[in-house]
């Protein structure tokens, strides 16, 4: 692996942070553990500058609205916005939905849904997991049956992210359930307008809404299938490394410890009075904070040379799942019973960022839990059996 960055990828980070300065002021940023409305409208107008610059989606190539540029600048752009706390909208359309059809669909699909996500012009969000199946995600019960021309979709899915905001659901659906449990699933895109579609709210913690989403005699054409019937299971799982690799995730939790390193220098701690002690932890987490980058950027250098990094990936997601968790652990610990005040109070450290990052670090099943990253790891990296 190569380390270094040319000198257009050093003034293409430079671009990032000038424009990034200018646009997203402190007061805008995002605060771990606290979502919102407000945020999220925020977010879609960076989103929108950022496309007028070709900058949204900048590894995409340019006749389907991308930059043009590799996944290096891609995850330098992602780095930036997770350290700068730039509010989310969801990466479904540019992470998932882009690079599958890309690798898989049609030139008639590429035409028509490429440019608008490239454009910030529409937002997906993610059928994947349902009441009955997460991280046994091949045991997924929603079913599209071929009638003709269309399919016809019934069942639900959960969890569903921006499902309030979204025009476009991407979702996995059982069209053989004859067949081996991986082999009769498919992959498709349905439009959150089609008669049928319906939501039931699912608050977060975090104060951000999600939706279980209900597929009632969905009917959607045939042209809504990506890739080949029954491959849709192999067609996801292409395409999920991108989330896995985090360098925004990293660079998020990243940007909370440097303001934590600031802020024990700064100020007397109450969970830990022998500053020693608090040096040697927080060097401690420094250390692990740099391996987690490294292992993002081993997964970005091995995209950019066109290898599926499916078991480093994971490597790089559980490492960083579980370096958040200490880090989140050790400051809690550090600040004491202030480390629990929320955002909405005025004592709360950091603006509460502590007790947000703690929150948060105890979501162990995002991307897939823990333990399906072991098995991943040990599979398909070391070669173990089942």
């Amino acid at each position: 692996m190569d380390f270094d960055f040319t000198s257009d990828q050093e003034r293409f980070r430079q671009d990032v942070r000038s424009f990034l300065e200018r646009e997203v002021p402190p007061e805008r940023q995002a605060v771990f553990g606290v979502e919102g409305e407000d945020q999220y409208r925020f977010a879609r107008s960076i989103d929108r500058k950022l496309a007028e610059r070709g900058w949204l989606v900048v590894s995409w190539p340019r006749e389907y609205g991308g930059g043009g540029l590799s996944q290096i600048e891609h995850s330098i752009l992602s780095e930036e916005l997770g350290y700068r706390r730039v509010p989310s909208t969801g990466n479904v359309g540019r992470g998932y939905v882009g690079p599958a059809l890309m690798a898989f669909g049609t030139a008639e699909q590429k035409e028509q849904y490429l440019p608008p996500i490239a454009r910030a012009e529409v937002q997906y969000c993610q059928g994947f997991s349902e009441p009955n199946a997460g991280s046994d995600l091949a045991g997924l019960e929603l079913r599209a049956v071929r009638q003709g021309d269309e399919y016809v979709i019934n069942g639900s899915k959960m969890f569903t992210s921006f499902a309030y905001h979204a025009d476009y659901i991407y979702l996995l659906a059982r069209t053989d359930p004859d067949a081996p449990r991986h082999r009769g699933i498919s992959l498709f895109i349905v439009d959150l307008n089609t008669p049928g579609v319906s939501f039931r709210p699912l608050p977060y913690i975090n104060g951000d809404m999600a939706a279980q989403t209900f597929f009632d005699d969905v009917c959607v054409p045939v042209s809504c299938l990506i890739g080949e019937e029954n491959q849709g299971w192999y067609h996801a799982m292409t395409t999920l490394d991108y989330e896995r690799s985090g360098l925004e995730r990293y660079a998020g939790v990243r940007r909370t410890f440097d303001d934590f390193v600031d802020y024990c220098k700064a100020s007397p701690t109450s969970g830990q009075p022998d500053r020693a002690v608090l040096r040697h932890r927080l060097a401690e987490v420094r250390v692990g904070m740099e391996v987690w980058r490294l292992l993002c950027w081993k997964v970005a250098w091995l995209q950019t040379s066109g290898a599926v990094p499916n078991a480093e990936a994971s490597v790089a997601f559980l490492y960083g799942t579980e370096q958040r968790l200490r880090f989140a652990q050790m400051a809690m610990e550090a600040v004491g019973p202030y480390g629990t005040l929320g955002n909405e109070s005025a004592a709360a450290p950091l603006m509460g960022a502590i007790e947000g990052i703690h929150r948060e670090s105890m979501h162990l099943h995002g991307a897939g839990t823990c333990e399906i990253h072991r098995n991943i790891i040990a599979q398909r990296g070391l070669g173990m059996p089942r």
